[in-house]
C-alpha cells in the first residue's frame, strides 16, 4: 500500500518537468515529491489540505533552518576543536546568514519554480534564502538526516565554508560599529528619516552620528538597509582604528 502511494506522490500535480527540475537540483529521485511541491508553494495560493491545513512553504522553512544548523554546528565542532561556544555560535551565523542563504537560493533558481498569485518582481530579496530553507525542509522530511546532510555539504560546506575568510567575514556593520562606539565609549546616533525623492518605491534616509558628528550618510528602500550602508560606510571610514580595537 505504501509502494503504491509513494509512486502515485512522484507524479507531480504541477507538470511533468517538475520531477525531473527536483532531481537535477537534489541530485536523486525523491521518494515523496508532494514536500517539494509544498517547497515551491506561496501562501498566497491560499491552498489547504483535507485537514484545513494552509500548503506552503512557511513550516518547512523552519524545518529547514534547523538542519542546516545542525549539521553546520556539527562540521564546525569537528573542525574548530579549540572554538569555544561563543565562536561557533557567530562561525555558524556567518554560514546561514540571510545574505548567504539568499545567494544560494538564486544560484539555484529556484524563484522560477514557485507557486504564486503574487508577480515575481514583487517579492523581496530574502524570497531566495526562504526557499532554500525549504527545500532543506522537504529534503530531510522525503529522505532523511543523511541525504539532508550530503545536500547541505556539497551546497554549502565544500563550496562555501572557508574557516579562514570567514573569521574575517562581517555579518553586520552596525552591530560591530556600536560595539566599537561602546568599547571605545564613544556616543552613537542613526537619524532616519523618510525620503521625499521621486522613487517609485518609498526609500528612507539615515545620518550616522559619532560623538555628535556626522561620519556617514546612506538611502535605501527600508530603515534597516539604510542603517546598515551608513554603518559600513563608517567602518571603511574607521577601519583602522576599528581594527586596533580588536
Amino acid at each position: 500500500m505504501n509502494f503504491i502511494r509513494n509512486i502515485l506522490n512522484s507524479r507531480s500535480k504541477r507538470n511533468g518537468n517538475f520531477f525531473i527540475q527536483i532531481k537535477n537540483i537534489v541530485g536523486y529521485k525523491p521518494s515523496n515529491i508532494s514536500y517539494y511541491e509544498k517547497a515551491f508553494t506561496h501562501r498566497s495560493m491560499n491552498i489547504r489540505d483535507k485537514d484545513g491545513t494552509p500548503i506552503n512553504y512557511e513550516r518547512l522553512e523552519f524545518v529547514g533552518d534547523a538542519m542546516l544548523s545542525a549539521v553546520i554546528a556539527s562540521h564546525l565542532y569537528n573542525e574548530v576543536p579549540e572554538g569555544d561556544e561563543g565562536y561557533l555560535t557567530k562561525m555558524r551565523s556567518k554560514i546561514v546568514s540571510r545574505e548567504h542563504l539568499n545567494e544560494l537560493g538564486k544560484d539555484l533558481n529556484l524563484i522560477d519554480l514557485v507557486e504564486s498569485k503574487i508577480p515575481v518582481d514583487n517579492f523581496g530579496n530574502n524570497i531566495h534564502g526562504n526557499l532554500f530553507e525549504a527545500l532543506v525542509g522537504a529534503i530531510y522530511l522525503d529522505k532523511g538526516y543523511d541525504y539532508c546532510e550530503k545536500f547541505i555539504y556539497d551546497r554549502i560546506i565544500i563550496p562555501h565554508v572557508d574557516i579562514e575568510q570567514l573569521e574575517g567575514k562581517v555579518i553586520s556593520y552596525k552591530s560591530l560599529l556600536i560595539e566599537w562606539c561602546q568599547k571605545e565609549k564613544k556616543t552613537f546616533d542613526y537619524h532616519v528619516y523618510e525620503d521625499t525623492g521621486n522613487d517609485e518605491l518609498r526609500h528612507f534616509s539615515v545620518k550616522l552620528s559619532i560623538n555628535n558628528k556626522i561620519v556617514a550618510k546612506a538611502r535605501a528602500t527600508s530603515k534597516k538597509k539604510a542603517e546598515e550602508k551608513a554603518s559600513k560606510r563608517a567602518f571603511f571610514a574607521f577601519q583602522n582604528k576599528i581594527s586596533r580595537a580588536f
